[in-house]
């Protein structure tokens, strides 16, 4: 599914594309109904994220410049070089933060970075958020499996859960029960794309199933590495699945605590990890074999109706 976004693409050969990501995910990120503001705000957010998350996975385009820009040493091939570009990266997100605070301190040296200062300035932001998503990428560095549910979800309150409350900041809502409904969606949405990556994860050396899972339904590692899905393996994707889907509907209700253009883009956001569980769910949970993505109908769809009922 290619999702409705306003996405803006970077002049500096750094970005390497980072933004155009966006049409790939399984909502709408910045979708043209919202204000130019918001839209800039929310794509400056998403260009972050994806940014460190590319440069924790080894996905940048051109990393030895992005390095160079940085300041960082190395090259990609060494060993320690991702967590020494994401610690370059939290440097810049210093620079960011005091350049939002002075104009005349030190500006971000990466362009994404750079579009983080106006939505600092704008916002009540902090710079927590942002530090969670880059320990997230850290953590992807050493941790490779999870034994429990409670060590996957502890991961996803760094590697989804701050997404959410940056948006609710945007928009001037993060209120104790938004966030706490924005967490449980997030979690949600995270543990679904994990789940249509079983294969690719599976390619870089990590997991996410929860090991105490895998034996309970047991499934080895070498039945994730097959071509398709056998069984087993379903039977452990639709429990997986079944989670997500009871997470979602704890957090659904935020949608009903908010009113017009903010409304509609989390239903969105909502409807994405229904759409997207509809679709492993359409794929037998063979996630090997096919690579679920959600229908363009059926989301839209299902935002309107979450819009409608608020939930």
């Amino acid at each position: 599914m290619t999702a409705v976004v306003t996405s803006r693409q970077s002049d500096s050969p750094t970005d390497g594309g980072t933004l155009g990501k966006a049409d790939l995910e399984n909502f709408p990120v910045a979708p043209g109904f919202l204000p130019a503001a918001w839209r800039a705000d929310l794509m400056a957010i998403y260009g972050f994220a994806r940014l460190v998350d590319d440069a924790g996975d080894g996905d940048l385009a051109e990393p030895e410049q992005v390095a160079a820009l940085l300041g960082v040493a190395g090259a990609p091939a060494e060993q320690g070089f991702r967590l020494a570009l994401l610690d370059g990266l939290e440097a810049d997100l210093d620079r960011a933060f005091g350049a939002a605070l002075d104009p005349k301190a030190d500006s971000p040296r990466h362009p994404l970075m750079r579009a983080l200062v106006p939505l600092i300035d704008r916002h009540p932001v902090t710079p927590e958020p942002f530090r969670r998503l880059i320990e997230a990428n850290r953590v992807d560095q050493t941790a490779t499996r999870y034994p429990t549910y409670q060590d996957l979800l502890d991961y996803c309150t760094l590697s989804a859960d701050p997404v959410g409350r940056l948006v609710l900041a945007v928009a001037g809502h993060g209120t104790p029960e938004r966030i706490a409904y924005s967490d449980a969606v997030c979690t949600a949405l995270q543990i679904v794309e994990h789940l249509q990556d079983v294969a690719e994860d599976l390619a870089r050396g990590r997991i996410y199933l929860p090991t105490e899972d895998l034996e309970r339904f047991g499934v080895t590692e070498a039945d994730l590495a097959a071509p398709s899905a056998d069984a087993r393996v379903r039977e452990l994707i639709a429990f997986e699945a079944d989670r997500a889907r009871t997470l979602l509907d704890h957090g659904a209700p935020l949608v009903g605590t908010v009113r017009g253009r903010l409304r509609l883009l989390l239903a969105g956001f909502t409807a994405g990890g229904y759409a997207a569980l509809s679709a492993i769910e359409a794929a037998g949970y063979d996630v090997l074999a096919v690579q679920a993505k959600p229908d363009k109908r059926r989301l839209a769809v299902k935002a309107a109706a979450i819009f409608a009922k608020g939930r």
